[in-house]
């Protein structure tokens, strides 16, 4: 059964699209991946992962947080990502005794500067620097007409930013889709991909073996260096949320020289078009010989500035020569 999974995965995988067999190659990552049997998970000494509050190490998966109210978990990623371009794909099961719009809250998969900070954001830290998707599973706002729960959304943040819980982030969002993933009887799958500054989020949870889009947006940018994770809360409502594996893959993709120079690195999260408050979009480092212009002449300014200063002087100290005699 298990070998049977794994196939009907890898055809899933291939259906993405001939984008990546023609443009992209993909390396499982295992120093950013966590999958059975969870080896060293959570140990103080070993292992790549940590676990935070209630999260738990399970034989067929680790789950964030039990069908209990009040609780708070997460898993996060000991080593940071360097890698200019990759996917996370993500199997997840949420499921409990609620029906539906009495369960939650939810849970988040993150790629941020700080790890192990928990917070009101589905279990972690608010203001954060970097990318959160949220499988958002009640809804908090009152008059909601247009959008059906459950949701997934993504959110890019450079620490200025406050997740607004009371209208379920839609000030903030990039975009989002919904996605009905509670008590399946199937597998549920999330795959994040960021590739040339493109954010795109697919959903494989109708049990077909097949990739739907659910948020696709041009121009992000985010540094590398930062960590993976995921966590989880409920609150008077609850839901199981189990994790059953994230595997990181490292995209080889081909550029051309104008998308090298447009994809240098940058040192805070921004999004192309997207005015974020508190911070301009960050500007281009400059060239070495930029920079020795611009010190080179510095210096001859200061050195004219002080010539003529000496010849000021001279000419006042000879003045008043003249005017003592």
């Amino acid at each position: 059964m298990a070998a049977l999974v794994r196939c009907a995965a890898l055809l899933a995988l291939l259906a993405l699209g001939g984008l990546r067999a023609e443009q992209t190659e993909e390396h499982l990552k295992r120093e950013h991946s966590l999958t059975k049997p969870y080896q060293g998970v959570g140990s103080a000494s070993s292992g790549l992962w940590d676990l935070q509050g209630n999260a738990m190490v399970m034989t067929q998966f680790i789950r964030l947080t039990p069908d209990v109210q009040s609780k708070q978990g997460a898993i996060w990623n000991r080593v940071p990502c360097y890698l200019r371009d990759w996917e996370m794909q993500v199997h997840f099961k949420i499921h409990g005794q609620g029906k539906k719009n009495l369960n939650g809250d939810g849970f988040a998969i993150w790629y941020t500067k700080d790890r192990m900070q928990p917070g009101p954001v589905f279990g972690s830290k608010d203001n954060f620097l970097g990318l959160g998707v949220f499988v958002d599973t009640y809804p908090n706002e009152e008059k909601q007409h247009e959008r059906v729960f459950p949701y997934i959304s993504a959110m890019v943040n450079n620490g200025s930013l406050t997740y607004d819980h009371d209208r379920d982030g839609r000030p903030t969002e990039l975009g989002g889709c919904t996605a009905m993933v509670r008590n399946l009887n199937h597998d549920t799958f999330l795959v994040i991909r960021y590739v040339k500054r493109r954010l795109t989020v697919l959903i494989d949870i109708d049990g077909k073996h097949e990739w739907r889009d659910c948020i696709d947006v041009p121009g992000v940018r985010l540094p590398r260096g930062y960590y993976f994770g995921t966590s989880s809360v409920t609150g008077d409502l609850s839901d199981n949320h189990d994790i059953i594996s994230l595997k990181l893959y490292q995209l080889t993709v081909e550029r051309t020289p104008e998308e090298e120079k447009r994809d240098r690195e940058v040192y805070l999260p921004v999004v192309d078009n997207l005015k974020l408050p508190g911070v301009e979009a960050p500007l281009e480092p400059m060239s070495g010989l930029a920079l020795f212009l611009i010190v080179f002449f510095s210096l001859v300014a200061i050195v004219f500035a002080i010539v003529i200063g000496v010849i000021v002087y001279n000419k006042w100290q000879e003045q008043s020569r003249k005017h003592f005699y």
